[in-house]
């Protein structure tokens, strides 16, 4: 199914703002702000600087030839400026944010105080060992612990995000299988199995390797059937990416099935780890027959998310992918703890590693953040953290059963939940509609359009950080629009938001047309 295409362009002559009511443009406490190049300009400067001294470039004629073109504020100017953009943003500190298959939890204060302790807060990468053996052990506890919640027997840290983990799972992927070509011949895998509910990077990472992509059909009922599996199977395939929980809210009961399918094809199993949120201190994925899956500390270990990083997506790997992972890795030694850095330089231990993803270890900060979320809420914690994450999104899915529609049946789901645009026929409002008259609620939207295997997908997760007061209101707030929706009121749809900082745009023109560059007026 396509993706959503409409664009609704403001009307001619109507405010791109909210609220132009007022001779500021102010509304309140919420500031009209301009763009900082409006408000500042490069002639002048909130700090004195001293003149440049004479001196020798060493650039190679890479050095700047004109002003940089900064605009200049002081600092009253600059805070400003930024408090106020922070009040038209939304924020998991202001409110639910419902977006499915991201998992937007609580990031607690108590991590970002450990991440900022001295020692943790001021290490640099090129650091001598011998002065960072605090960090190390910390890295090898972390790691402890993730292949203890997995049942795997090693992990790889230094993968920044769930894509750059899809790509280090199916690289030592890749690895094993060149090692078996090159111990027993034959011919190299060409081909990744991948169903169609999974997450767009999937079958992305698989064609960045160059790997083809077989599509598995989902069933009616929103998973993936092992005679599928089996029917895609041949010696040309290397793998199948598939996600547990899967993108539709489900647990894939055939998992197990699926895994011995592919095993016995000579493939391997890599598992989309976005999900693990579901079933951490439940269900153990090396039990179900997986061999590599990455982990998303920042959605399941409630470090930061978004806004561009730092995110951190460690690898699990099974005993076969296991000597294949990347470098660096943590090591115990009589002397203390090493991370090692070039396998060509010891005698490996049985390890040949693909080689290394990043330029480092990892995201230091995100490894501090996750096991201080691992450490305080223990094992009983993160356990009962799972099983609330899939009560609330169940308490979402019974609280709007009746208004909305689901498009597997009303069946018990996992962490989030997964409705349809079916209820909406006849009212003339979109999914697109629905979703902006939800931030003139106070609320950020949900997860549109995604999965693919269903048409105006609304996915829902809660969390486990809600409360049951929380849920409530968001439970009554879409009923009301929902009610509203069916009753005939398309304007309130169709016109929203209208409480925001800015007004509907043509979407589909900013995506094909962004403006990226600012240009200064033209003088008349």
């Amino acid at each position: 199914m396509p993706m959503n295409t409409q664009g609704r362009p403001t009307q001619p002559g109507e405010a791109t703002q909210s609220n132009a009511a007022t001779f500021s443009g102010n509304s309140g406490l919420d500031h009209e702000e301009a763009l900082i190049f409006e408000i500042g300009s490069a002639n002048k400067s909130g700090v004195d600087l001293p003149e440049i001294p004479a001196h020798t470039q060493r650039l190679g004629g890479l050095e700047r030839r004109a002003p940089i073109g900064l605009p200049g504020l002081s600092e009253p100017e600059t805070m400003r400026h930024y408090v106020r953009l922070s009040r038209q943003n939304y924020a998991i500190d202001s409110g639910l944010y419902p977006l499915g298959s991201c998992t937007m939890k609580h990031n607690a204060r108590l991590n970002e105080k450990m991440a900022r302790l001295p020692g943790f807060g001021d290490l640099h990468p090129l650091q001598p060992q011998k002065t960072v053996q605090g960090a190390l052990i910390l890295m090898e506890m972390l790691a402890g612990y993730l292949m203890e919640l997995t049942g795997m027997p090693a992990v790889a840290l230094s993968p920044k995000a769930g894509a750059h983990g899809e790509l280090c799972g199916m690289l030592a992927i890749k690895a094993a299988h060149d090692a078996r070509v090159a111990r027993e011949g034959g011919a190299k895998r060409s081909v990744v199995l991948v169903p169609e509910s999974a997450h767009g990077t999937n079958p992305a990472t698989a064609a960045f390797m160059g790997y083809s992509v077989r599509s598995i059909p989902a069933r009616d009922d929103g998973t993936v059937a092992v005679d599928a599996v089996q029917a895609a199977l041949s010696p040309d395939v290397a793998a199948i990416m598939l996600t547990n929980p899967n993108t539709c809210g489900l647990f894939e009961p055939e998992v197990v099935a699926i895994a011995q399918a592919v095993h016995d094809a000579g493939a391997y199993f890599y598992c989309d780890g976005a999900n693990f949120n579901a079933i951490v201190g439940k269900v153990r994925p090396g039990d179900l027959g997986i061999d590599a899956m990455h982990i998303n500390l920042h959605k399941t270990f409630s470090t930061p998310h978004g806004g561009g990083g730092p995110g951190s997506g460690p690898v699990v790997l099974s005993a076969a992918l296991a000597p294949y992972a990347p470098l660096p890795f943590v090591i115990k030694e009589a002397a203390g703890y090493r991370l090692v850095e070039d396998i060509t330089r010891e005698s490996g231990e049985g390890r040949q590693p693909f080689g290394r993803l990043t330029a480092f270890h990892g995201q230091m900060g995100m490894f501090v953040r996750a096991l201080t979320y691992m450490l305080s809420h223990g094992a009983d914690g993160m356990r009962a953290a799972s099983e609330d994450a899939v009560l609330n999104a169940n308490y979402i899915r019974v609280g709007l059963r009746d208004l909305f529609s689901q498009p597997f049946g009303d069946r018990p789901c996992m962490h989030e939940v997964l409705f349809d645009d079916s209820w909406l026929k006849g009212t003339g409002i979109t999914t697109l509609d629905f979703a902006k008259a939800m931030i003139d609620e106070g609320y950020h939207p949900m997860t549109m359009y995604f999965p693919l295997v269903v048409h105006g997908a609304m996915l829902i997760e809660p969390t486990e950080s809600e409360s049951k007061a929380s849920l409530d209101q968001f439970i009554g707030t879409l009923g009301a629009l929902a009610s509203a929706a069916k009753s005939g009121d398309a304007q309130r749809f169709t016109e929203a938001p209208r409480f925001a900082p800015r007004r509907r745009l043509d979407e589909t023109k900013a995506a094909r047309e962004p403006r990226l560059v600012y240009t200064s007026p033209t003088s008349p």
